[in-house]
């Protein structure tokens, strides 16, 4: 299984549009080659580099149908799938937004074998714990941001 975006490639920066210094919207992400058997999608847009322990989760987005292969950018709360809460408390995307350095923000694509039983809301850990053992296949897009020189502490 493959993801991309029309926004960044594997590795680059992420444009400032999609952080906390520009619109604050998700980007679009699109995949390919997911399993015949998909029946839900999860995905998880996590900073590993964020000053607290176990990183900084953005971003959870669960229970996409199976049949869909793509999100466009700035996702309404309801409009594909079941969003879970940020690890800043809130149910919604949180865009990039380190407060000092280059972070990396990976966006973790799973294919399910089922449609998880989750309230919306649910959080990362309570995620991963639903996701275990139903996952068929994952996939993993990495991008980098930095706040602007202006703007940084």
């Amino acid at each position: 299984m493959q993801l991309t975006s029309g926004a960044y490639q594997q590795g680059t920066e992420i444009p400032v549009r999609y952080t906390c210094e520009g619109d604050n919207i998700s980007p679009e992400f699109s995949w390919r080659d997911a399993p015949g058997e998909t029946q839900s999608f999860a995905l998880i847009i996590h900073d590993p580099d964020a000053p607290r322990p176990g990183g900084f989760t953005h971003w959870i987005l669960y229970n996409i149908p199976g049949r869909v292969r793509s999100i466009q950018e700035n996702v309404a709360k309801n409009e594909v799938g079941t969003q879970g809460r940020n690890d800043a408390d809130n149910v919604a995307y949180l865009g990039p937004c380190p407060p000092s350095g280059t972070h990396r923000y990976y966006a973790r694509l799973f294919a399910l074998d089922s449609i998880l039983k989750l309230p919306p809301g649910a959080n990362h850990e309570e995620l991963t714990e639903a996701m275990e053992g139903h996952i068929l296949a994952r996939a993993e897009l990495m991008g980098k941001y930095s706040k602007q020189a202006k703007h940084a502490a």
